[in-house]
């Protein structure tokens, strides 16, 4: 995805949304809250068996008999988590979905690493999820078939996604397997300085229109059902649609996390431009 023209494009125009509040991470351009290296103090402490003992205050020692160790601002590079739903419901679309949710991924990763940072990419499969780094990583989310059956729900109860404390953690899925919401975000907020949740829908998803009677076949459970697609089924289908919106979104403000509803058919240049850059998940470079 990195030879991606649009992903490249927006990799040029665009920077992360980094929250004020800083985040956990290595040497690198941002100024973080744990003690590190940098040359700006922040303030003593007792000294704890394991510390620096290049740290160590001995003129502070000697006045008054006990061992501290100066602190100071760590320099960081934000530690940037991407998990990817992998399920076969991402596939729809014609695939359109499956394409802008690689080219996301991409976006995020190379943005971090234009930080200094290494993103954590996290495809979503049926076992546990490997986290995988740099060019690896890319190449795991170009690769991914998108045909899990697992939910992320599920992957979570399991414990079977790899999640690291401390970073900004991106979740990209379509939202569209059973959950509960409240329960589900929480889980994904766990551990995280930030998180950021993109539900990514086709156009038809987000407004279908009447059809007349078809043979619906379910993506991820291949089960088929006879339905008339008119007014009224779409109607409570969307009525349902947006009270999982609605859900998702206020159990992200509970927790301080940041919801965005994306069109995949409007493609990734107008997603960046427009709703991710609302959010302030991007900004212009």
């Amino acid at each position: 995805m990195k030879n991606d023209l649009e992903v490249q494009r927006a990799v040029e125009t665009y920077q992360l949304g980094i929250p004020r509040a800083p985040v956990a991470g290595r040497a690198g351009e941002l100024l973080g809250r744990g003690a590190g290296s940098s040359l700006e103090f922040q303030e003593f402490r007792e000294y704890i068996p394991g510390d620096d003992i290049r740290h160590v205050d001995w003129s502070a020692y000697a006045r008054s008999d006990t061992l501290m160790v100066r602190l100071y601002r760590e320099e960081i590079s934000p530690q940037t988590e991407i998990l990817v739903d992998g399920s076969a419901s991402m596939r729809t679309g014609e695939g359109v979905k499956s394409r802008v949710a690689r080219q996301l991924s991409a976006v995020f990763a190379m943005l971090c690493g234009r930080l200094g940072g290494r993103a954590r990419v996290v495809p979503l499969t049926d076992g546990p999820s490997a986290a995988l780094t740099g060019t690896e990583g890319l190449e795991a989310i170009e690769r991914l078939p998108f045909n899990a059956k697992a939910s992320m729900a599920e992957l979570l109860e399991r414990h079977q996604i790899p999640l690291q404390r401390q970073a900004v953690r991106v979740v990209i899925s379509d939202f569209l397997f059973p959950h509960d919401p409240e329960v589900l975000i929480r889980s994904l907020a766990s551990g995280a300085s930030a998180l950021w949740v993109l539900q990514l829908l086709t156009a038809w998803e987000a407004d279908p229109q009447p059809l007349g009677g078809r043979r619906l076949v379910d993506a991820e459970t291949a089960a088929e059902a006879d339905l008339l697609i008119e007014r009224k089924t779409i109607e409570g289908y969307r009525r349902r649609l947006g009270q999982l919106q609605t859900e998702l979104s206020r159990s992200c403000r509970r927790v301080h996390a940041t919801f965005v509803s994306l069109i995949a058919d409007k493609g990734l240049d107008a997603l960046c431009r427009e709703e991710l850059c609302a959010a302030d998940v991007l900004r212009v470079a």
